[in-house]
């Protein structure tokens, strides 16, 4: 191989002569010399790349910590008050269970003093519920909504409790007053012997006016009371004898007379149906008996229209 070199003016011109192996040296020396170029080239590029990396790390990265720790702040947020959103609706629905409770308790009472039957009102089985499923169904319940329908049914409850805190009220009024109204028989051993109205006077003959029933019977019978009511009077009274007399609200009374014994003393109360004296003979009487009166607002009326005669 041959190489001419020629001069600017052209004047000189050299010749250089290569053989093969010194071409061959030549030519790997090129080799070599452009792959270290490329190398150096390389790395060089390459620190210049990790130094611009570095840089914007450098820049972005406090960025991006303050972010994460911020999204992590907001995390915890919402699971705390998530938690508190959950504790806060176990609260109201327990709250809800007990007025549920309450009211099963109270419509059990108020079945039972309306004598309904079981089929009627039984808070203990779960009333009948259904219906097609149409095709264009939502889905499932949001929160907000699920919000809104505890308040409704939690408002249902207060209404319903109210209402039905009003029946019991009603009822016990209406319980009380049947037991406080005369009715029944002070005696369930004894016959009626005499009854209210003019009649002629055991005593004497004469026509007289009668306050009350007589119930004759066996001397120590025991003597009923025919409503609940306090005691206002049980001692001896001018003509009645051993007398007990009971005032039971509401403008009535009824008396006791001739009793061989009171069992009740004065400021007692006493139930219907409850044993408060015996049979006897005391005061104006011919023979064991009671004389019963019932007084309506101070004047004595016929216990016919309140008790069972016998």
């Amino acid at each position: 191989m041959q190489l001419f070199l020629i001069s600017k003016s052209r004047k000189k011109t050299q010749t250089l002569t290569f053989g093969p192996v010194a071409l061959c040296v030549c030519l790997i020396v090129s080799i070599t010399t452009g792959l270290i170029i490329f190398h150096a080239g390389s790395l060089y590029a390459l620190n210049l790349t990790r130094g611009s990396f570095k840089n914007l790390y450098s820049q972005t990265a406090p960025i991006w910590s303050q972010e994460i720790d911020t999204q992590k702040q907001m995390l915890v947020q919402a699971q705390e008050n998530a938690e508190k959103n959950l504790d806060a609706l176990a609260a109201r629905l327990s709250k809800l269970q007990s007025h549920v409770m309450r009211l099963d308790a109270l419509g059990s009472r108020l079945a039972d003093m309306a004598d309904l039957k079981e089929i009627d009102f039984d808070v203990a089985s779960t009333p009948g519920l259904g219906g097609p499923k149409l095709a264009d169904s939502h889905g499932s319940m949001e929160v907000s909504d699920f919000l809104l329908a505890l308040e409704e049914l939690n408002s249902k409850i207060q209404d319903r409790a109210e209402k039905l805190s009003a029946m019991e009220s009603m009822l016990i009024d209406r319980t009380l007053q049947s037991q406080t109204l005369p009715t029944g028989s002070p005696t369930t051993d004894g016959w009626v012997s005499s009854l209210f109205g003019m009649r002629a006077d055991p005593m004497t003959g004469k026509m007289e006016f009668h306050g009350g029933i007589d119930y004759a019977g066996k001397t120590g019978s025991p003597i009923l009371t025919v409503a609940s009511g306090i005691v206002t009077w049980s001692g001896v009274r001018y003509g009645y004898g051993n007398m007990l007399e009971i005032n039971h609200g509401n403008g009535f009374q009824t008396r006791y007379a001739h009793n061989k014994k009171n069992l009740v003393v004065v400021g007692q109360k006493v139930d219907q149906g409850q044993v408060i004296a015996l049979m006897g003979s005391s005061g104006r009487a011919t023979g064991p008996h009671v004389h019963f009166e019932v007084v309506s607002n101070g004047k004595a009326v016929n216990p016919k229209k309140y008790i069972s005669l016998k």
